[in-house]
């Protein structure tokens, strides 16, 4: 009988989604007010603040945020949801899925891994931009407390990042409503503003940002390198769409951030078309005077919550690479019994908050963060773009007459952002790619050493003939154990045949589990065995990539056909190889190295498959790259 829903039930849980969503999905975008103006007029390529310059950058800030967020990730890019997940690997996983041809298929997927590692490189740089800009803020009421900014932006953010092992959702909980408040605030004060000098609202006709590439070709295309700040977070929205589902990200958006966003843009620029010096900081001098300094904590607090956005897709986003074998194994926390893509991965969350601490003594100054923002992320657009291109061809199957020249026009207006933000690179544009850079190469040898382990290992399997003729010599003794052997591949585990062939023994109920990771995020629980009994009970176990393989939960699965089988009584047996290098130290050994570094610090498989560890035994042995 299907499962009748409530209505209200349902809109209700909408609502509630909706409203976290705002917390820690639009907090990151949403908070791009505090810099992104102002920075156009005083980052790498200013652009003058005279009338027509003023409008065309309000006309540029207002196409932006319409191209890229509103119609490119919100109506477009999220109808690829991977079974309710997003980000950059989920989508490189549909798309290449989508191709019959296999190298074409492992090229989208590099572009996957490239995407992913972006996303990562310029992650690190939002909280720490986000959160300096608010605190910034006292040096204009109080510059006496200049010297706090720092101490303070640190103390904050490091606060932020231990408060993530309680979850995404109970974040949400509690940002959500203050961002809906923020949402609320920023656009009041821009309508006040635009009430004042309403003409800028001819700055929503495109024809002011082409007259602006008109008359001044060059600046124009520059000033994309700033412009592209009021779109920061856009792609942590895409990735952060498992954690609380496509409608309640665009009802969110739609109802409460979009328009507060263009109403205080309009307003920023109503300002400094009244008085030319307020752009040195127009979002503040839009609040009145005796309520500056609590709109600075104010907006303190909703940087807090706008890093939120990045640290949750960083959390997404790694787990689909483990999932899809790009990282090792790491331990990973469901922090919802509802919604399962809400997770905490500590390895990640510490990385984060030591990097933005590293990056804030480093830079300083909000301005200097600016200028060193945008390369790594515009490159992240380039290639969501490309993705979903194809997949709209080859899976949506939407004519060629559309694709074409809607792909066309997203990659010149990505590809434009992108080389405009190259400009950076010598004001520490170079950081995020650095990063990107190495986070790329892991994720390429992690995937290149398995496989070079994987075919290693296959020399040392046994035929089913051989296993047989094991198991029924006079030498081997039956004993009446349940013993559950774990594997990725094919064949005969080697933990069983070492079982065998060094103890003597072999157990009267044995289970292989295999383990396969499928390219969905989650596999429907009826569907999740596949078993074969005979002289072995043989069972693929299918998992999504965002889900957790289970060894005790598998094995309560399988009691339900197999009642012999106590779960509280099973031996798991596993086989783990530790990789082993020359020591050689030379260029060609450094990969090989690297993989044998990141396997010792991979996650303890007994946690990781969430088995009692009084009930395993592992065998083990060294190979040899």
């Amino acid at each position: 009988m299907p499962k009748i829903i409530d209505p209200r039930v349902a809109k209700s849980s909408t609502n509630l989604l909706a409203l976290g969503a705002l917390g820690v999905v639009f907090g990151d975008i949403g908070t791009s007010p505090l810099y992104a103006f102002s920075q156009i007029f005083a980052g790498t390529n200013a652009i003058p603040v005279i009338h027509a310059r003023v409008l065309g950058a309000l006309s540029m800030i207002f196409w932006t945020l319409t191209l890229i967020v509103s119609m490119k990730y919100v109506l477009i890019v999220m109808r690829a949801d991977n079974q309710g997940e997003g980000g950059v690997m989920a989508l490189a996983t549909l798309a290449s899925s989508s191709l019959k041809k296999l190298k074409a298929g492992s090229f989208l997927m590099l572009l996957g891994v490239i995407g992913a590692a972006l996303f990562y490189g310029d992650g690190m740089i939002t909280p720490a931009i986000s959160v300096l800009s608010a605190v910034e803020g006292l040096s204009l009421v109080a510059p006496s407390l200049t010297k706090l900014v720092i101490p303070i932006s640190l103390l904050i953010l490091i606060t932020l990042f231990a408060v993530q092992k309680f979850g995404t959702s109970r974040v949400g909980i509690v940002f959500g409503p203050i961002m809906f408040l923020w949402f609320i605030i920023i656009g009041i004060l821009g309508a006040i503003s635009l009430a004042q000098t309403p003409e800028v609202l001819k700055s929503i006709s495109p024809i002011y940002a082409i007259s602006f590439f008109q008359g001044d070709p060059t600046l124009a295309f520059l000033s994309l390198a700033s412009v592209v700040l009021c779109v920061t977070g856009a792609e942590a929205l895409y990735a952060d769409m498992g954690q609380f589902g496509r409608f309640p990200i665009r009802l969110s958006w739609f109802a409460v951030a979009a328009p507060a966003l263009y109403l205080n843009y309009l307003g920023q620029g109503a300002l400094v078309l009244r008085d030319p010096t307020a752009v040195t900081n127009s979002f503040y001098l839009l609040v009145p005077h005796s309520c500056q300094i609590p709109m600075i904590l104010f907006a303190t607090i909703a940087t807090v919550i706008a890093s939120q956005a990045v640290i949750s897709g960083a959390f997404s986003m790694t787990h689909q690479a483990i999932r899809l074998g790009y990282l090792p194994r790491m331990a990973i926390t469901h922090t919802s019994a509802n919604e399962g893509g809400q997770i905490y991965v500590p390895a990640v969350n510490w990385m984060l908050m030591f990097s933005v601490i590293g990056i804030i003594l480093g830079f300083q100054h909000s301005v200097a963060l600016a200028s060193a923002y945008g390369i790594a992320v515009t490159g992240t657009f380039v290639i969501t773009t490309l993705l979903v291109s194809i997949l709209a061809r080859q899976k949506w199957k939407v004519s060629l007459w559309i694709v074409i020249p809607v792909s066309l026009i997203f990659l010149l207006i990505d590809s434009s952002f992108f080389i405009a933000n190259l400009t950076k690179f010598d004001h520490g544009g170079w950081f995020p790619l650095a990063i990107a850079a190495l986070l790329a190469t892991a994720m390429l040898i992690w995937q290149w050493g398995r496989k070079r382990l994987a075919s290693q290992m296959a020399t040392s399997e046994i035929s089913l003939e051989k296993f047989h003729e094991l198991i029924a010599s006079e030498k081997i003794t039956k004993v009446p154990n349940t013993a559950v052997y774990l594997t990725l591949e094919p064949g005969i585990p080697l933990a069983l045949s070492q079982r065998i062939s060094l103890m003597h023994v072999f157990d009267e109920t044995t289970v292989i589990l295999r383990l396969h990771t499928a390219d969905v995020p989650r596999v429907d629980p009826q569907k999740r065995l596949v078993i074969r009994s005979g002289v072995v009970i043989d069972v693929d176990v299918h998992y999504g990539f965002m889900e957790r393989p289970s060894a005790t939960g598998i094995m309560k699965m399988l009691q339900q056909t197999h009642p012999q089988i106590i779960p509280e009584d099973c031996l798991y047996i596993f086989f783990d190889a530790r990789v082993t290098t020359s020591g050689v130290h030379t260029f060609r050994q450094l990969p090989a190295q690297l993989f044998a570094f990141m396997q010792r610090n991979s996650s303890d498989p007994q946690r990781y498959f969430d088995l009692p560890p009084e009930q395993v035994i592992e065998f083990s042995s060294l190979v040899r790259f």
